[in-house]
């Protein structure tokens, strides 16, 4: 089951040099996606809040209410918008920002293979890395 056919291609894409790293603004976004994935999973619709002025942050609340183990993403998502403001407050197309924004891609991933993991496995994610029922069900 391939849960975000257009988010993690691109990413893995600019990642390996394949293709044009997307903007930072872009990364985002698709962060925010994952995170309404997880949102409509669970039958509910954004609330269109802001948290700090990013909607990602709300977002990750608004997905927490109820499923306390949501809650292990809360980092990555504040990494993600973290990592946005050093590029786009930072000198662009310096090195700095090129190596920001290749940690922001990977977060970003990171963020859809855990949600992704969440959705496939519902006691997924009392830490976010804590894939064992994947791999138990892959070694099966």
């Amino acid at each position: 089951m391939d849960l975000f056919p257009e988010i993690l291609p691109a990413i893995d894409a600019a990642l390996d040099g394949e293709a044009p790293m997307p903007a930072a603004d872009t990364l985002l976004a698709m962060a925010e996606e994952v995170v309404v994935a997880w949102l409509a999973a669970r039958g509910e619709a954004p609330d269109g809040e802001t948290v700090e002025g990013f909607r990602l942050l709300a977002l990750h609340r608004q997905g927490c209410r109820g499923t306390p183990s949501f809650n292990a993403c809360r980092e990555t998502c504040r990494e993600i918008v973290f990592r946005r403001n050093v590029v786009v407050l930072g000198e662009a197309g310096s090195a700095a920002a090129a190596r920001e924004m290749r940690l922001m891609a990977m977060t970003v991933r990171h963020l859809a293979l855990f949600v992704g993991g969440k959705l496939a496995e519902a006691g997924l994610g009392d830490f976010c890395c804590s894939s064992r029922p994947l791999r138990e069900a892959g070694a099966a």
